[in-house]
């Protein structure tokens, strides 16, 4: 079936039958200028008295990215230009009223699957643009948690998402976060950790291969994508994208909430001298938080969420927890943390020396 087929079909049948009435009408509307992963836009914890239509602009990307320190390359799809796309937060209960641009400089036709979303293919069916088209897509927030959203083109999602177009929906609880027994959670900063296996062709010696454009990669990387096995497994984008100058950063005292996404296979974070005091692996707030997870495991197309507050200084690693996908392929970050230490919590009690008798 071809595109334009596709989305008539999927109009059609988004459209059979009574036409209920618009929640939206009358609601006070908020733009919201988006930032680009790790950071998370600015928004409140515990929501306004009213639903709102809160309003996001996602503009497609199609460019080459390189990927890791020997100039890998990639030829990405991205939303506005980034891997993962933004993070977008709202209320339960909100609408999201979301406009999706694909620039006639592009070559492909795009639409976006939310998972947050209910009806029409989670809103691809309604939203497929060709190059130079646009499309505004509205739907309500019903249910709190962390959504995966992705493009999905029929015949193409694996490639599209695989080649960078995933990020996540936050929709919190009208009254915030709560802990197991239903007390009020609250964090300082929130991050977004977008994990990616990526999978690069490689030449007859065994080298990457560079692509001159986005077509002209799509045989020899859809030909690798099914032999399952990544060349790469990489945070927001690249290796080393979170490490180095990139690293998250935080405070001792500072709770710190991960919104960690994998739109395509399972994964396991885990944070290296420090825990899950908090954590939603399932990223769905209705269900109670689980409580000091040393390793929380992400499904393949979902988006988990763990808070933690640091009670040390320090470089602490976050990592994928299969470790040769973390020190191998790339699937790890840092995070720099000021502030005092405390030895009640660890201390050396003897520095590395030669070794004595024991008493």
């Amino acid at each position: 079936m071809n595109s334009i087929k596709y989305l008539a079909l999927s109009v059609a049948l988004a459209f059979t039958g009574q036409v209920l009435a618009d929640g939206a009408d009358g609601l006070s509307r908020v733009k919201v200028d988006l930032l680009a992963p790790p950071q998370v836009h600015a928004h409140q914890q515990v929501a306004p008295q009213e639903p709102r239509v809160v309003q996001f602009r996602l503009v497609v990307e199609e460019k080459k990215m390189v990927i890791d320190d020997q100039g890998t390359t990639l030829q990405a799809m991205t939303f506005n230009g980034s891997m993962p796309g933004p993070t977008m937060v709202v209320h339960e209960g909100d609408y999201v009223e979301l406009t999706l641009v694909n620039p006639a400089s592009n070559s492909m036709p795009h639409n976006i699957d939310l998972h947050a979303a209910t009806g029409a293919l989670g809103g691809a069916g309604l939203t497929l643009v060709a190059p130079g088209q646009e499309a505004v897509l509205r739907f309500k927030a019903d249910r709190t948690g962390t959504f995966v959203y992705h493009c999905a083109p029929e015949g193409m999602v694996a490639w599209h998402v695989l080649a960078g177009m995933s990020g996540t929906l936050m929709v919190l609880p009208r009254d915030g976060l709560k802990d197991a027994a239903g007390k009020p959670l609250h964090y300082d900063r929130a991050y977004t950790i977008g994990e990616f296996d990526l999978y690069i062709p490689k030449d007859k010696d065994g080298k990457y291969k560079d692509y001159k454009t986005l077509l002209d990669s799509y045989g020899d990387t859809r030909a690798t994508m099914r032999g399952l096995i990544p060349s790469h497994v990489v945070f927001n984008g690249r290796v080393g994208a979170l490490t180095g100058k990139n690293a998250l950063t935080a405070k001792v005292g500072e709770s710190v909430l991960f919104i960690h996404s994998q739109a395509n296979r399972d994964t396991r974070p885990h944070l290296i001298g420090g825990h899950g005091d908090w954590v939603w692996e399932t990223g769905k707030f209705d269900n109670p938080p689980q409580k000091n997870l040393e390793t929380w495991f992400v499904r393949g197309g979902s988006a988990g969420v763990a808070l933690y507050t640091f009670r040390q200084p320090g470089v602490y690693a976050y990592v994928n927890h299969n470790l040769i996908e973390a020190m191998e392929l790339g699937a790890a970050g840092h995070v720099m943390v000021e502030g005092e230490w405390d030895d009640d919590l660890m201390k050396q009690v003897k520095a590395p020396g030669p070794i004595t008798a024991e008493e």
